[in-house]
Parts: C-alpha cells; structure tokens; sequence
C-alpha cells in the first residue's frame, strides 16, 4: 500500500488598494516574516521596459503576467503574497477604459484568495513616474472596499504608519493561520 499524500496548504494574501499605499512594502515585509512567496507587481517591471505610455491592450499583458506570477508561486510555496492583484486591474481597465477585458473579469473570481488586505490612503504621496492620481486615492480606496464587499471576498483595512502597518496586517494573517491550525 502506498503513502497518501496530503495536499498541501496553502494560503494566499493579497495587497491590494491605491497608488502610494505602501503595497509593495508591506508585500515584501510579509514575505519574509512568514518565509513566503513574495509575487511582485508585474505591472511595475513592465511598464519601466516600455518608452512610451501605456495603451488598453497592455493592460491584459500585465493582467496575464501578474496571473503567471501568481501561479508559479502558488506551486512553489505553503504561503503567498501578492502585490495586487485582478481587482487592481478591473478597478484600473474600468476607470481609465470605461469597461473591463473578459480576461481580468474570469481571473478576478479564479485568484481565490483566502485573504485581501487593503491599505488604507493614511500614508504620504510619494511621486513615481507610473502614478496618476495623488488626488484620487480616497476615492479608489472607497472602490477597492465597495467592489470587496459586493465580491464578498474576506478582507481587512491596513492602516498605520511602519511597524504598526505590518503588525496590523501579520495579526490578520494569524487569523487565516489560526483558522487552518498552522500555528
């Protein structure tokens, strides 16, 4: 008789909300509390290879990159943390293009993850050549938490500056954790 192997469990979080919210700080800093996979913003490497401005059509290239990225950890790690996420890019396809690709829409319900933590905007605006809308983070962060309500996708507020950003956001992963007995 053979030995049964069980699956392995895996816990997805995502970091997710406005520009300048500290997503990739806090993205990082989890992963290496927790030893994890750390999926960078596919959105950011590729836009820094492009000379010129974004069109739509790239946006289903970095959709499908970030999704790849995504898949490739999921296979390679117990837990994962993801720098945004198909909510970002269905937010993103609908404010700037008016609707969203079928692409972004399928994806937003496959990513299953057991987890979103969205930053809230009570950190400073820091200038980047990718960003465009310092004045408009309230109102993406009151969509972020809207589209997450009506989805009904689990999610808590990250708010505080530094130390207390990353503890509120590990005291919400303990709750995933504590729930799938992994201590």
């Amino acid at each position: 008789m053979g030995i049964i192997k069980q699956p392995k469990q895996l816990i997805k979080v995502a970091i997710t909300g406005p520009e300048s919210t500290g997503k990739s700080w806090l993205t990082k800093c989890l992963a290496q509390h927790y030893h994890g996979a750390f999926v960078e913003e596919f959105a950011r490497k590729y836009l820094d290879s492009r000379p010129q401005k974004y069109e739509e059509s790239d946006l289903e290239i970095i959709a499908r990159g970030q999704m790849e990225a995504l898949w490739e950890a999921e296979h390679n790690h117990n837990i994962v943390f993801c720098d945004t996420e198909m909510l970002v890019m269905k937010i993103w396809y609908e404010y700037k293009y008016g609707e969203c690709h079928p692409f972004v829409l399928e994806m937003l319900h496959q990513q299953n993850f057991d987890l979103y933590l969205l930053c809230d905007t009570d950190l400073p605006w820091h200038n980047d050549p990718q960003r465009e809308y310092p004045h408009l983070r309230r109102f993406f962060f009151d969509w972020f938490a809207s589209e997450l309500s009506r989805l009904n996708f689990p999610f808590k507020i990250i708010s505080g500056i530094g130390e207390l950003r990353l503890q509120a956001a590990i005291d919400a992963v303990e709750v995933i954790k504590t729930s799938r007995n992994m201590g």
